[in-house]
């Protein structure tokens, strides 16, 4: 018998995360690193007194409201928390923490890359290497936008958006954003700030998502809003995809009125949009911002970190 807590794991971690979990933990770990569906999350909340989940399982109101008493905190192996529903995770007493700080760089190199490999034509310029296809050049061949000295409108100036802007800087970006508030000066770092997202956007030869999807910011790219952009401009979402009228999207680059767009994040996931396939003008990648060894490692401990203060009576860092 272990007087530990018991820990269930849902989906397949870093190898540094899972050794230090079973060291001080009692861990259910299935073998099979698929999602967890609802039914699946109430039988075992039976069994658990925490569950570390990632995005992929759902804390909807009917999924909390069927929750066994013995589940006392969700530690989430993620930064947006859109997958919980929070009001009701709070009515039922259950502490919900998330993992911020350790994935802004990771997520800023991969906005990076959309925006660079959007804005050069990367997809088309693969494929036509790939294939045997590339017989031909001119002064005129694979012309595409150029990042150097461009405006970037960045939407949420968090962690990742700071992120983001830093690296944008070393391009000689001019940085605009728009914010729930403004920044201090020195976090500003020189940035023009926008009181409303309708004024960022006319200025923004590429705008970048950095925020999280709420019922405000739910679909906020829409037809009227892709319009106020200048013509011609890439649109860049490693943040959620719930943020983007899909169609919306689809029909401003079959106008021309983006030139180009980089996606890691989708309406449906996994999946994504299949629709956008037939445009090598939307560059895409299979939600992976944080994909990296180290920051995989350090959302795990990250996630541990908020476990281990929980059951040692004290207040996570990271509680919502």
């Amino acid at each position: 018998m272990t007087d530990r807590p018991v820990l269930w794991i849902t989906r397949r971690l870093s190898d540094a995360t899972l050794e230090r979990a079973a060291r001080d933990y009692e861990v259910i770990l299935d073998s099979d690193d698929r999602p967890r569906g609802p039914e699946e999350i109430v039988e075992m909340s039976r069994r658990v007194d925490a569950i570390l989940p990632c995005h992929s399982e759902v804390f909807s109101a009917d999924v909390v409201a069927r929750l066994d008493d013995r589940v006392k905190i969700i530690a989430n192996h993620s930064v947006g928390v859109d997958h919980c529903d929070l009001a009701a995770l709070k009515a039922r007493g259950i502490v919900v923490t998330n993992t911020p700080d350790v994935l802004s760089d990771a997520t800023a190199e991969i906005a990076m890359l959309l925006m660079l490999g959007a804005a050069r034509r990367a997809v088309e310029g693969d494929r036509l290497v790939r294939t045997g296809a590339w017989d031909f050049w001119s002064p005129s061949f694979m012309v595409g936008k150029q990042v150097s000295g461009a405006r970037l409108g960045i939407v949420g100036m968090g962690r990742v958006g700071r992120a983001m802007a830093a690296r944008a800087r070393g391009f000689g970006m001019e940085i605009h954003y728009h914010n729930r508030r403004r920044l201090p000066p020195e976090q500003e770092q020189g940035a023009t700030f926008h009181e409303s997202l309708d004024s960022l956007l006319p200025v923004s030869d590429f705008l970048s998502l950095h925020c999280p999807a709420t019922p405000q910011t739910t679909g906020m790219m829409n037809a009227a809003r892709f319009a106020r952009l200048p013509r011609g401009a890439v649109f860049v979402n490693t943040a959620r995809g719930a943020l983007v009228d899909e169609e919306a999207l689809l029909a401003a680059i079959e106008s021309g009125q983006l030139a180009a767009a980089g996606l890691d994040c989708f309406v449906t996931e996994p999946g994504g949009n299949p629709t956008f396939a037939a445009h090598e003008n939307i560059f895409m990648l299979p939600h992976i911002g944080s994909a990296t060894t180290a920051t995989r490692d350090a959302m795990g401990f990250r996630a541990l970190d908020n476990l281990d203060a929980f059951f040692a009576g004290k207040t996570p860092k990271d509680m919502l």
